[in-house]
């Protein structure tokens, strides 16, 4: 073997592993700090595929809630028009910010709750930071209860709805046993490495690339993609949980919904919303929705 030939070897086989560190980092970076909206997107947005006009004219109360690790969640409290004791905290989706929980906020004040929106931890107005697919976030939501509770002394009832990344962790907060009286999960996943997988396929990307995103996000948040798996939070949770998932969504498949609700120890409904895509169930089909929602709350 010539010198140059073995330099060429020597430098390929130190590059590599290099090269391959690298990209497990930056893929565990693309898949916990994606790009987030501000307030302002998030509400242009809103306001082109609904009436949101109700929110300017409802009383709000802007706070901070200090989570579990000392990390600040900003709050906004919107009060029903018609004095009410119960109560529905609402957790949005991944990039999106508390604007995003405002689709469900006429239904909720329709069905006498008071409304709490929020920013999930590195969305909105709170400070920068990675995501980990409930893990984190589900102890938020538990946090953000105790202080619900605390805050509001004449509540009478108290539930959570969350949405997709809101509905993982709201799901996944069932570990804690916090005091709520029902959850509303829609489009939520089971585990976020079927999500990743099935993403991967769809775009002809590597599906391997999965697994080196989870051995970056290992080393660089010390957290496994692995590990973000609502469902294992269900095993003794007794807290009635409505389902429901669009029922053409293709990021997350209807199958993560009905296999979190055959899981749960308590009780659980399902359904699916015909035509619905990722996260739109209620504006594709707001009278269904309306109606799952409210049987399910009428039985309880």
């Amino acid at each position: 073997m010539n010198k140059k030939l073995r330099k060429l070897l020597i430098i390929i086989a130190a590059t590599v592993p290099l090269l391959t560190f690298a990209l497990m980092l930056w893929l565990a970076s693309f898949v916990m700090t994606g790009k987030r909206q501000t307030l302002d997107e998030a509400m242009q947005w809103q306001s082109e595929h609904y009436d949101t006009s109700f929110y300017e004219n409802l009383e709000k109360t802007n706070y901070t809630v200090e989570s579990f690790d000392g990390y600040e969640l900003h709050v906004q409290f919107l009060k029903n028009p018609t004095p009410t004791d119960k109560y529905i905290l609402l957790s949005h989706g991944y990039t999106d910010n508390r604007m995003g929980s405002l689709k469900y906020v006429p239904m909720y004040l329709e069905l006498g709750y008071n409304c709490i929106i929020y920013d999930l931890r590195g969305h909105g107005e709170n400070e920068p930071t990675f995501t980990t697919y409930g893990i984190r976030e589900g102890e938020d939501i538990y946090e953000l209860v105790k202080d619900t509770r605390s805050r509001y002394s004449d509540i009478s009832q108290l539930g959570l709805h969350g949405e997709s990344l809101g509905a993982a962790s709201t799901v996944t907060s069932m570990k804690y046993h916090p005091e709520v009286d029902f959850a509303v999960a829609d489009c939520g996943f089971s585990d976020i490495d079927n999500v990743l997988r099935g993403a991967y396929k769809k775009y002809h990307v590597p599906v391997f690339l999965v697994d080196l995103a989870d051995i970056g996000a290992r080393i660089r948040y010390g957290y496994a993609l692995k590990s973000m798996r609502p469902i294992d939070s269900l095993d003794d949770n007794e807290v009635p949980i409505l389902f429901i998932h669009g029922a053409e969504d293709s990021f997350i498949l209807p199958k993560n919904s009905e296999d979190m609700a055959a899981r749960t120890k308590g009780r659980s409904e399902v359904h699916f919303i015909t035509g619905a895509g990722h996260a739109i169930s209620i504006l594709t089909d707001a009278e269904s929705y309306k109606t799952y929602v409210k049987d399910f709350l009428g039985s309880l």
